[in-house]
């Protein structure tokens, strides 16, 4: 039986035509005429034969040669075809080198863009991903620890953007729970990170709290003297409890007078999905009255509705 040694195979030399230069068990050397050495394994699979690549001499050396031939005639006792095995793995690590993390927040803002997100909401997560691949955006997703994480966090903490650093670590298990979903990793090693970071003191926004300052407040919007439809849009506020940029933007198609119920559309609304207001009589009251100032136009608050609407009683 041809044995091989580290001596004989550097002794090879190139011919016009490949040729064969035997080990053992079905292991073999390739000299290609260029003069490159490379690891063959002769095997038969189903009654077929077959080759299996093993490397190139000398990165891969006769002894890691013989132990990738032996893995092989392993698996074929597991009634395994070793070339089956060696192309699931190697797509399987190009695969994994594809999913990086900025691929997968990428997949996962254009995820969010399809389910209707508010584009402040996109931008603001665009904005956390960019900070995030900064450090760790070529990465492979299933390679990255808690502590490659942290090292983005730490860097905006270090800057005292400690809320920034909270979000960002939200915003990095966001894309790691989407690569679970993806069935591309199993776990999120922000999870880890949770007590990692400073929680700084809230600070809330001031806020009317006693019955007498409410009603100071209310009286104060009541006797506005500038804007009319500043003062309705006010009062709308506190008695329909919408939020600002819900009631800037307010059509008069959303009224509907007969049930007494103002539907904000999904695309305005905080949860993207419609959402009905009851109209107190107050709050009918009120509508009515910006009727005479804007009804003509599409919206309820229109600079340009209520200049057309006083020039138009000046000139009736």
């Amino acid at each position: 039986m041809a044995v091989l040694s580290d001596a004989k195979i550097r002794a090879l030399k190139p011919k016009d035509k490949p040729f064969k230069t035997a080990d053992f068990d079905g292991l073999f050397v390739l000299t290609k005429p260029n003069g490159s050495k490379l690891w063959r394994f002769k095997y038969r699979w189903l009654g077929k034969e077959k080759l299996l690549a093993l490397g190139k001499y000398p990165d891969v050396s006769l002894k890691q040669a013989r132990s990738k031939r032996d893995d092989a005639r392993s698996m074929l006792a597991d009634n395994q075809d070793p070339s089956a095995v060696a192309k699931r793995m190697k797509a399987e690590q190009e695969a994994e080198h594809r999913n990086t993390f900025a691929r997968l927040a990428s997949d996962l803002l254009e995820k969010k863009h399809k389910e209707g997100r508010a584009q402040a909401t996109l931008a603001k997560t665009s904005w956390l991903h960019g900070m995030l691949c900064a450090e760790i955006g070529s990465m492979p997703i299933a390679q990255i620890t808690a502590r490659d994480v942290l090292v983005p966090l730490k860097k905006a903490e270090a800057k005292g953007n400690y809320e920034t650093a909270l979000r960002m670590r939200s915003a990095a298990g966001a894309v790691f729970r989407f690569a679970i979903s993806q069935g591309l990793i199993d776990n999120d090693p922000t999870f880890g990170l949770k007590d990692a970071l400073v929680r700084p003191k809230p600070n809330h926004r001031a806020a009317i709290l006693d019955p007498e300052g409410v009603g100071a407040l209310l009286n104060a919007i009541d006797g506005f003297e500038g804007q009319p439809t500043t003062r309705i849009a006010l009062q709308l506020l506190s008695l329909t409890a919408l939020r600002p940029g819900e009631l800037r933007m307010a059509e008069w198609s959303e009224i509907d007078e007969s049930g007494s119920v103002w539907i904000v559309p999904d695309h305005r609304a905080k949860m993207r999905r419609p959402h009905a207001v009851p109209l107190s009589n107050q709050a009918q009251s009120k509508l009515a009255e910006l009727k005479n100032l804007t009804s003509w136009g599409t919206y309820l608050f229109s600079v340009y509705s209520v200049i057309q609407t006083m020039y138009e009683r000046q000139h009736a």
